[in-house]
């Protein structure tokens, strides 16, 4: 077995060896017994060093072994945190590509439901324009205000472009649809007196004289009711009735004595007579 010695171990064997080799040149000096007894102390301080040396040499590579371990360990804690670092950054990364994901999901989100709310704004305009069209709405003429269908109006307000045209056959026609079709209508007095004109307008005094009787006895507190009676008048005079002409006359001027109707009846009146 080969024996490591430290430098001290060394230099205290040498030390002993040149005692030994002076003694030995001095043997005269010393008997057999010390001879002996300085081989066996010589022996045991051989041995007792040998041992230290091979305890510390063994200490030495407890010593190493450990500190190879602890280095070991730290190299795979560093390899093991190195590792758990990577997949950290990977879960980083990961993580930011599902948020950017989840960003572009959002503001898809929010452009759909952009577009969403223009449609339904744009859909209920829409609605409200056709619910529009047919709701019933306030309109104002000859002093009188009441309610009627879209349509209604429209009707009524072609008619009378007809009559200011003016084309009063066709006027005549339109107001005579009005009437039949809106028997009930706000407009009802206002169109038998434009009915009865535009008649009178084309030389149908009896189509006329039926019309403006009709509003006389349907409105006769209409605004129109004084020049209607005028002008019923006035078709008894085209068609030479003249008795009941007057007849009409003297009734407008007893019933709207205070009109500018009665005060034309009465010339015509003094004319008939």
């Amino acid at each position: 077995m080969m024996l490591f010695f430290s430098k001290r171990t060394a230099q205290s064997l040498v030390g002993l060896v040149a005692a030994f080799v002076l003694g030995s040149a001095n043997a005269g000096l010393f008997d057999d017994e010390e001879a002996r007894k300085a081989i066996l102390e010589l022996r045991n301080r051989v041995e007792q060093n040998r041992q230290a040396a091979e305890a510390q040499n063994a200490d030495n590579k407890r010593q190493q072994a450990l500190q190879d371990k602890a280095l070991q360990e730290a190299n795979e804690g560093n390899v093991a945190l190195r590792r758990s670092l990577l997949d950290l950054q990977n879960q980083i990364e990961a993580l930011r590509s599902e948020l950017a994901k989840l960003r572009g999901q959002d503001e898809q989100l929010a452009r759909d439901v952009a577009e969403m709310q223009r449609r339904q704004k744009d859909l209920a305009q829409g609605i409200d324009e056709r619910v529009r069209k047919f709701e019933p709405v306030k309109v104002s003429i000859d002093g009188r205000e009441f309610m009627v269908d879209p349509a209604e109006k429209r009707e009524f307000e072609a008619a009378f472009a007809l009559f200011r045209k003016p084309d009063y056959a066709a006027a005549a026609t339109a107001f005579a649809d009005f009437v039949k079709r809106y028997p009930q209508s706000g407009y009802g007095p206002s169109a038998l007196f434009w009915l009865g004109n535009a008649e009178f307008a084309t030389r149908d005094y009896r189509e006329a004289l039926v019309h403006f009787r009709a509003l006389l006895a349907q409105a006769p507190d209409h605004i129109k009711a004084p020049e209607a009676a005028l002008a019923m008048a006035n078709s008894q005079i085209e068609l030479k009735d003249t008795r009941g002409a007057r007849k009409s006359l003297e009734d407008l001027i007893k019933d709207y004595p205070q009109s500018e109707a009665a005060g034309a009846a009465k010339e015509r009146l003094a004319r008939l007579r």
